[in-house]
């Protein structure tokens, strides 16, 4: 039977959190992995020690902002949120996923040749 878990493809975790937080708005780190997760139909669910260094990542390149704050079952939990300079790396990096996901077709496509 096949594993229809997917890995994240190298590079695409920065893409999915800048996203998310993009669309929803300010989440902590649980809420973010249960959207992707909810997202990908279950194929992707990432565990906290894939996540939190991503988010840290993108905490310390000024593309994200964390505050502390009350989660919905009032337990203390950080917040991220994308910033300006999060929401134009992102739209950088959604150009260069649709250059290379076009590239990907046209090689694809060339197998039916």
């Amino acid at each position: 039977m096949p594993n229809k878990k997917a890995g994240v493809l190298q590079g695409t975790l920065d893409l999915m959190i800048l996203q998310t937080l993009a669309t929803l708005g300010p989440l902590h780190g649980y809420a973010i992995a249960a959207r992707i997760e909810q997202v990908s139909g279950g194929a992707i669910q990432l565990n906290m020690g894939t996540l939190y260094p991503g988010l840290l990542r993108l905490e310390q390149g000024g593309f994200v902002r964390a505050r502390w704050d009350k989660s919905e079952n009032n337990r203390r939990a950080r917040f991220y949120s994308i910033t300006a300079v999060g929401r134009r790396r992102l739209e950088a990096e959604k150009a260069e996923w649709t250059r290379m996901t076009g590239i990907m077709q046209a090689l694809l496509s060339q197998e039916a040749l």
